[in-house]
């Protein structure tokens, strides 16, 4: 009996089992709690879409590709972040963002609601201009198309998606050129970047074209060339965020970890996010010899600093008022294992580039854990472990990043006022004082290696400096001047920097045509390797022919 009674049951839990199976996906990936899309206004997605690419944009430029530019290291779990170490990138994060746009977009062209149209331009020309970025040729102009059927679109080509932003952005200048007070349902809690202001937005859509006509001036320089020359000699008609106080930036609320800053220590009580990001020393070393303020924003000082005492006897290895004393030998030793003497800077130690299988090694570390407490190496700021603080900002774009391009578009000659130096001073100022340094900033420009001395070496310096914390696009900018010549580590995948990033297995598998037709497009190069075509280091068309990075 109990036998047939337990069958009876397994038949039922069976039955159970294929009717919640063959319920339609979406109708089990409902958020009951959620905005439904379909009903939402568009303020209520518009918060969305700005915060979540805000994710993504420190999620890259304070993640992985800080490692690439050598901003920083990791002496845990380091393989992507020092080494390069990809495989493919999911670039689902980006067209979800962008559907989420796309409905916010459709929904104030149907209420006439242009404020919201400018914004929603915006932000589609952000997330596209990433993927085509970061991956080059991708689906656009059939992307986003998924609910009419349309699973496997084609990639149109990366300057065709570069065209297309660069369209999408002179829409928005013109959506967002009225009076504020022309607008309707503006509503300033949800726009978490610049509290309804639309002359803030239109100057966000402006700085932002800008930057894709310096992107692609390398391939269509008169292209590039004419967009720069419009927008700079027509400053009323395509205002610019030039001064810090208009950077397009989203503050962290701390209220959780997911609206906090990624490497805090408030909800991660282990510390060992913060713990295994140290600073680069290919950037602590240039910020010391420029005599850089912002490296103490950025970077806790050595808890104990190394000295070398050849008077010591061998072995000798003591810590005495604060300082670790070893003698020559302990320090030979050091050497002759990893190939570095010790560091013995009294204030700041940056881990070299991919120096060692075992960064954590680094400077006579006491300990070999993964991500340890160094005390011998400089550590991230405190201001890191914090969930929220005013310094603590998703940068999208910067008045510092606009001053350094038109900084190099006047050492072109391809603007209005041909004097690159106010520019490139510009630049540093609105960097400083982005950081609350304005104060030391004037000092700061008159500093050998810091006034300006006509090179672009000098301005793409100054820019990779300012990037900190939005590393992405100093990679981009990379990539198209070879500026600054980093050099990579040893324990690298290749012998070069990456390029691309890697197509990913749901376009391999289920796109198979279109994404292949894409990696026909990519040059393949001597360290594309074993990857082939798609591979981190082969050039896309940006690239193709500009003997650029390496």
């Amino acid at each position: 009996m109990y036998a047939r009674i337990e069958k009876i049951l397994s038949v039922l839990m069976l039955l159970m089992v294929i009717m919640v199976s063959c319920q339609k996906l979406e109708d089990l990936n409902i958020n009951p709690n959620g905005v439904d899309p379909s009903n939402a206004k568009p303020y209520l997605l518009m918060a969305t879409v700005v915060t979540y690419t805000g994710q993504n944009v420190v999620g890259l430029g304070f993640g992985d590709i800080a490692g690439v530019m050598q901003h920083t290291q990791k002496d845990g779990w380091a393989g992507g972040h020092n080494s390069y170490d990809w495989s493919d990138q999911n670039w689902g994060s980006y067209y979800g963002i962008l559907r989420n746009t796309e409905e916010m977009l459709r929904k104030s062209e149907d209420s006439g609601l242009e404020f919201y149209e400018g914004v929603a331009l915006v932000m589609k020309a952000y997330n596209f201009g990433l993927i085509a970025d970061l991956w080059g040729d991708a689906p656009f102009s059939e992307a986003l198309n998924g609910e009419s059927g349309n699973l496997k679109p084609v990639f149109d080509s990366q300057r065709d998606i570069y065209m297309g932003i660069l369209d999408y952005l002179e829409t928005a200048n013109t959506l967002l050129s009225k009076s504020q007070s022309e607008y309707e349902e503006v509503n300033a809690t949800q726009d978490v970047v610049y509290g309804g202001s639309a002359a803030k937005w239109r100057k966000f859509a402006n700085s932002l074209a800008l930057r894709y006509y310096m992107r692609i001036s390398a391939k269509e320089p008169s292209l590039a060339k004419d967009g720069i020359e419009n927008i700079t000699t027509h400053p009323d008609q395509y205002p610019l965020i030039t001064d810090a106080a208009d950077d397009a930036t989203i503050k962290y609320i701390g209220n959780s970890s997911s609206d906090s800053w990624p490497c805090n220590t408030v909800y991660d009580l282990s510390e060992s996010s913060w713990r295994r990001i140290k600073m680069c020393a290919t950037l602590v070393e240039k910020l010391q010899e420029l005599d850089d303020p912002r490296l103490g924003v950025w970077a806790n000082k050595v808890q104990i600093p190394l000295v070398v005492d050849p008077a010591k006897p061998d072995g000798y290895d003591e810590i005495v008022d604060g300082e670790r004393i070893i003698a020559q030998d302990v320090a030979d030793a050091y050497e002759s294992v990893y190939g570095f003497p010790p560091d013995e800077d009294p204030e700041y130690v940056g881990l070299p580039p991919a120096w060692h299988m075992a960064p954590q090694a680094y400077n006579l570390c006491p300990t070999l854990e993964q991500a340890p407490v160094n005390p011998h190496v400089s550590h991230i700021s405190d201001l890191y472990k914090k969930a929220s603080d005013d310094l603590l900002r998703a940068r999208l774009i910067t008045a510092a990043e606009v001053n350094f391009i038109l900084a190099e578009a006047a050492l072109k000659g391809w603007s209005a006022v041909d004097d690159a130096a106010t520019y490139y001073e510009a630049g540093i100022l609105a960097s400083f004082d982005s950081w609350n340094l304005a104060g030391l900033a004037e000092e700061y420009l008159e500093k050998p290696g810091v006034v300006y001395n006509g090179t672009l070496d000098q301005i793409m310096e100054q820019k990779w400096i300012s990037s900190w914390s939005a590393a992405t696009e100093a990679w981009f900018d990379y990539r198209r001047t070879g500026l600054p010549a980093l050099s990579p580590g040893t324990v690298v995948k290749r012998d070069a920097l990456p390029v691309r990033f890697y197509y990913g297995t749901n376009e391999l598998l289920y796109n198979t045509t279109s994404v292949g037709s894409a990696i026909e497009d990519l040059e393949e190069t001597t360290y594309s390797s074993t990857d082939g075509k798609n591979s981190a280091w082969s050039r896309t068309w940006l690239i193709q022919g500009t003997g650029k990075p390496w």
